[in-house]
């Protein structure tokens, strides 16, 4: 499923940023963004919320965005949207007012019209696409295909976006979670599905190259003896780090995959996490590091709540990289042992430090 880049929202709350005349703190499900106070808004509004990562089209409404935000995706044009501090205020995305977003949307397909409602996706409606950085011509490769449709791609949802629900999880007994650190590197998958063995990128079924970093990695890690043991269709999912990729945030010297799932492809069941564990170590491969087992969410020392908050989460999910004591650990990602649950939380000290 795509990533839902720009939603109708409603706005939960509006905060004054103490100092600041001109500006407002408005929160929306479990995000904040710094809004100008002059916009009128109040809690309570629908208006059309765009998510960080969102590339936004060359268009009036958001050319107040050019100095800050404009960037290349290829041979397109846009604004990217990241992680910003603003009078000491984190600020993630962009809240645009739904008359100014319809507007747009008029303006773009003329001969359309339908319903607005509170829930609705319009990422596509508003020419809005995810930011992708560049992706270098060794992880690139050449493609045999899309991503396989028999397997399911790993883009866990933020805790941000799933307030309700992890207020549920919070105080329920009803699951064991655990967690994980979240690494910044590219997404690999690989598998035996028919007595064919296939390496993928987070998007493209990659043909086998010389020089394909993937295709590189999958051999000298014997991934295909590996998975062929089980007798059975199967897929491995990681993350894919070292030298060349994304920066090698982690500075190792060698490139590796750390896994994170095994997916049995015809039962569509994934190992739950003792037999994952288990599993990994007879064949020599590496897990992601499990910071937590069983994984107990954090207390808020800044609200009464008999709950864990989404600001506690986000905020334990700081701190430093296993893989690299020195550096910003990327988030957590929380998974329920039975696999049934997951969901990620992006470390904002980690977002505030991107580069690209």
């Amino acid at each position: 499923m795509e990533r839902k880049l720009a939603t109708i929202r409603k706005i939960k709350e509006i905060r004054p940023i103490e100092g600041a005349d001109a500006i407002e703190l408005a929160i929306v499900d479990g995000w904040q963004v710094v809004v100008a106070k002059n916009v009128g808004h109040k809690a309570g509004d629908l208006v059309v919320y765009c998510e960080i990562d969102s590339f936004l089209p060359i268009e009036p409404e958001f050319e107040f965005l050019r100095k800050s935000s404009y960037k290349k995706m290829g041979d397109q044009e846009g604004f990217r949207l990241r992680t910003i501090r603003l009078r000491g205020q984190v600020s993630q995305g962009l809240i645009v007012p739904l008359k100014d977003a319809y507007d747009l949307y008029k303006r773009m397909t003329p001969n359309l019209d339908m319903q607005w409602f509170e829930g609705l996706d319009v990422t596509e409606m508003l020419g809005i696409v995810k930011y992708e950085p560049p992706i270098p011509a060794q992880l690139s490769g050449k493609v045999k295909g899309s991503f396989p449709s028999f397997l399911r791609k790993t883009d866990e949802e933020r805790v941000q976006n799933l307030e309700k629900e992890y207020r549920e999880w919070a105080i329920s007994s009803k699951h064991q979670f655990y967690a994980t650190e979240k690494l910044d590197g590219s997404s690999f998958t690989c598998y035996i599905k028919d007595g064919v063995f296939g390496v993928c990128s987070r998007n493209m079924d990659l043909l086998e190259t010389e020089d394909n970093t993937f295709w590189v990695v999958a051999r000298k890690l014997d991934l295909e003896n590996k998975l062929r043991s089980f007798g059975k269709n199967i897929c491995f999912q990681g993350e894919m780090v070292g030298s060349g990729i994304q920066g090698n945030h982690y500075g190792l010297k060698e490139q590796t995959v750390f896994f994170y799932n095994i997916y049995l492809i015809d039962e569509m069941e994934y190992f739950n996490l003792p037999l994952f564990r288990k599993t990994l170590e007879d064949l020599e491969l590496l897990s992601v590091p499990i910071l937590e087992s069983p994984f107990y969410f954090p207390p808020d020392p800044d609200s009464n709540l008999p709950f864990s908050s989404v600001s506690a989460l986000l905020k334990s999910a700081e701190g430093k990289s296993v893989l690299n004591g020195k550096v910003e650990r990327e988030g957590l990602v929380i998974r329920s042992m039975d696999r049934t649950i997951s969901f990620k939380a992006i470390s904002n000290v980690f977002l505030l430090g991107e580069r690209d």
